[in-house]
């Protein structure tokens, strides 16, 4: 890379059943922001887009969250290059 390049870091994020309905996506691909490189800083950076985005992914709100299929928490790191899936948890019977 050139000294004059800047390196863009990009996720795939997939939003799953009340979260595609609420906010009128099933997926998109976001170039993190500088200093968002955990599950949480991204949940926080979709959260300030205000809206059905704060209301969906609001502290306290139930919604899990997967990088690359595993199960993740707010601490998981990201750097680029993974898919996250954030969904409401699901119960069986």
């Amino acid at each position: 890379m050139k000294a004059n390049e800047t390196q863009t870091a990009t996720v795939k994020v997939l939003y799953f059943a009340r979260l595609r309905e609420a906010l009128g996506k099933g997926e998109e691909e976001i170039v993190l922001p500088e200093g968002v490189d955990t599950v949480g800083a991204l949940a926080g950076f979709l959260r300030s887009r205000g809206g059905a985005w704060a209301a969906e992914l609001g502290v306290g709100k139930a919604v899990r969250v997967a990088v690359n299929q595993d199960m993740a928490a707010p601490e998981t790191r990201i750097s680029g290059g993974e898919e996250i899936a954030f969904f409401p948890p699901v119960t069986g019977g």
